[in-house]
């Protein structure tokens, strides 16, 4: 099973993170992403939205860090990651939603204004972080982990841009349920650092 990465990449990193704690084997493929390798073929051809991180598990393509996360859950995680019940799915995907939009929106492009030099608007996304933050440290305050009361592919999706947010100055210190569940999630078997 190979995945095409990048390493500072967050959404690459969610899909490396949950393969290390469900202790799933991957080949990394490091993309030339400076060249743009993404974007021509073969990758292009897994890929027409010419983006990371993507899937290829014996020829079966999955592109998208949220989907991939599903994917290998479903197929390799066993239960406690992906369960079968359809309440504790949507318990799951409104997290993965909420990493691709309202983390991503806020958060990340804060992260790739400051550390990539993207043409983003990075005003506009500090301005969000609060909201976003304030959500899941008040969910946090009453939950150790983001669904079914154990570790699971949404703690997966959210951590890492969270965690590196303050890379795209976003204060994190006033989120003390958000800084607990940081260090629950680091201190699980497995666990692999962030890049």
């Amino acid at each position: 099973m190979k995945l095409y990465d990048l390493g500072p990449s967050g959404n690459c990193y969610k899909v490396r993170l949950f393969a290390a704690l469900a202790d799933i084997e991957l080949e990394r493929v490091a993309v030339d992403f400076a060249n743009g390798a993404h974007k021509k073929p073969p990758l292009s051809e897994l890929n027409p939205l010419g983006q990371l991180p993507i899937l290829d598990d014996g020829g079966h393509i999955v592109r998208d860090s949220q989907a991939i996360l599903v994917y290998l859950a479903g197929t390799y995680g066993g239960l406690a990651w992906w369960p079968e019940h359809a309440r504790g799915q949507a318990e799951i995907v409104q997290w993965l939603s909420f990493a691709a939009n309202e983390i991503q929106h806020s958060l990340c492009a804060a992260r790739l204004v400051e550390k990539f030099g993207y043409p983003l608007d990075k005003a506009a996304a500090l301005a969000k972080a609060p909201t976003v933050l304030g959500v899941l440290d008040a969910h946090l305050q009453a939950n150790d982990w983001l669904a079914m009361g154990r570790p699971t592919i949404a703690d997966c999706a959210v951590y890492p841009y969270v965690v590196l947010a303050p890379e795209g100055d976003v204060d994190l210190t006033p989120y003390s349920h958000v800084a607990r569940w940081i260090e629950r999630l680091e201190a699980l078997p497995g666990y692999l650092p962030r890049p």
